[in-house]
């Protein structure tokens, strides 16, 4: 019989890579989970979400993702943690294979579909790995048990905190591979750091990965990288207003289908969505190329809102912003909101606060509960201290709360005659236009 969890393929495999050169392949249970119909979904979901009708180059997709967090955890317990004594090697397969499929449930345009639809990409990705599929059927094969002990590592209940950390912490494979191919893809510098050192410098110590402190400096790299990013790519808000629009079109779908419009084409993948009664075999047929013939179609609707979101988000005719928090200026938003209403525009769907929020670094409190696991140096005398308590630029940023406040509008209601003059007038005078 087949010892299946440690099965070697004939000859390696190797998948080319723009960010990591080359992503290996050894294993034949990783060969196989990659040739299943429910990871090979991920090429057809964006990594990005709507960035790419901002940055034109961002259309790389989860699959590519996926493979990359699978590379650089291959390389940090093959390379650097394989016979050290706080690493079990009879881990190996088990955290490469929760690298692999990390990201298994993310559905068509992530964020703005699960808000809709009140999905969680966790919950369906535990639910792929333990329900009747492909993946399934590949990951029992090495043990009856094996596919629930995946699916801990992913959620991070897995009792080693040494394999969660490698895929979710502050410096984990994860964020390691989405900065440099984010920033590959969409063309800028931002996200590059020196990934080759801090692998280098990283060690298993009883639970926890700790990082030589003479890799403090990558660490601190790394860190401004990921800040960068989130200001300047992750939080733009041109992406913002398409996923706004994307949102909309996913709200007023909906919203026509429980009040019994009749549909030129009707929206029978997202039935069991609108039903909340749905299955992991009706996920999975979700994917972005779907979305995006529908909205193709809608775009002939007879309701006009869906018509003209579809149309915006296709075409890419977006909607206008301005930097407005509606909780200090309450008088401002309610009085563009009432102009906007005067002049025929339903705010329900053409007027959208959206926050932003991100922490660059969460720092270790005792005290303090958090499920993000902290950076921790280990010192040349053996001392393990939390990241922020050795470095000046860590600790500058540490614990500080990024947000980033927008409102969206159709910017065309400033330009129609058939809105009244005056009202236009206060209109730009309150959205300052010049």
């Amino acid at each position: 019989m087949i010892d299946y969890a440690n099965a070697k393929l004939p000859e390696e495999k190797v998948f080319k890579d723009p960010v990591h050169r080359y992503v290996h392949v050894r294993d034949q249970v990783i060969w196989v989970l990659i040739g299943t119909k429910e990871f090979q979904r991920l090429r057809r979901i964006r990594q990005l979400g709507t960035t790419y009708l901002v940055f034109h180059g961002a259309e790389h997709s989860r699959f590519n993702h996926s493979l990359g967090v699978y590379e650089v955890v291959r390389r940090i317990i093959d390379d650097v943690f394989h016979g050290r004594p706080d690493w079990n090697d009879d881990e190996r397969l088990l955290v490469l294979c929760a690298a692999l499929l990390h990201d298994l449930g993310h559905g068509p345009f992530s964020h703005a579909f699960e808000t809709v639809f009140k999905t969680d990409h966790e919950y369906f990705t535990r639910q792929i790995l333990l329900g009747d599929t492909e993946v399934n059927a590949v990951l029992r094969r090495v043990a009856v048990d094996f596919p629930e002990k995946v699916a801990q590592v992913i959620e991070k209940t897995y009792e080693n905190q040494i394999v969660v950390s490698l895929i979710s912490s502050q410096i984990d494979a994860d964020r390691m591979d989405y900065l440099q191919r984010d920033a590959y893809y969409t063309g800028v510098s931002y996200g590059h750091f020196d990934m080759e050192r801090i692998l280098r410098v990283m060690r298993p110590r009883k639970g926890k990965v700790v990082i030589k402190a003479s890799g403090m400096h990558a660490v601190e790299d790394y860190i401004m990288s990921r800040y960068q990013m989130y200001l300047q790519v992750y939080f733009h808000p041109v992406s913002r207003s398409a996923e706004v629009l994307l949102n909309n079109i996913l709200k007023r779908t909906k919203y026509l289908y429980e009040e019994g419009y009749q549909f030129i084409v009707e929206p029978v993948h997202f039935k069991t969505f609108f039903d909340n009664n749905i299955s992991v075999e009706d996920y999975i047929e979700l994917d972005e190329y779907l979305l995006v013939t529908y909205f193709k179609l809608w775009m002939k609707e007879k309701d006009p809102i869906l018509k003209d979101l579809s149309s915006r988000f296709v075409n890419r005719k977006l909607i206008q912003y301005i930097d407005l928090n509606p909780e200090e200026e309450p008088e401002r938003f309610h009085e563009l909101k009432a102009l906007l209403q005067e002049a025929g525009v339903d705010t329900d769907y053409y007027l959208y606060h959206d926050c932003t929020s991100d922490l660059p670094y969460d720092l270790y409190e005792p005290d303090v509960e958090s499920n993000r696991l902290p950076i921790f140096l280990e010192m040349p005398n053996g001392d393990i201290r939390e990241l922020s308590q050795e470095s000046f630029i860590v600790d500058a940023i540490a614990g500080r709360m990024k947000k980033d406040h927008k409102v969206y509008y159709p910017k065309e209601i400033l330009t129609d005659s058939n809105v009244n003059f005056s009202v236009r007038e206060q209109l730009e005078k309150l959205l300052n236009v010049k």
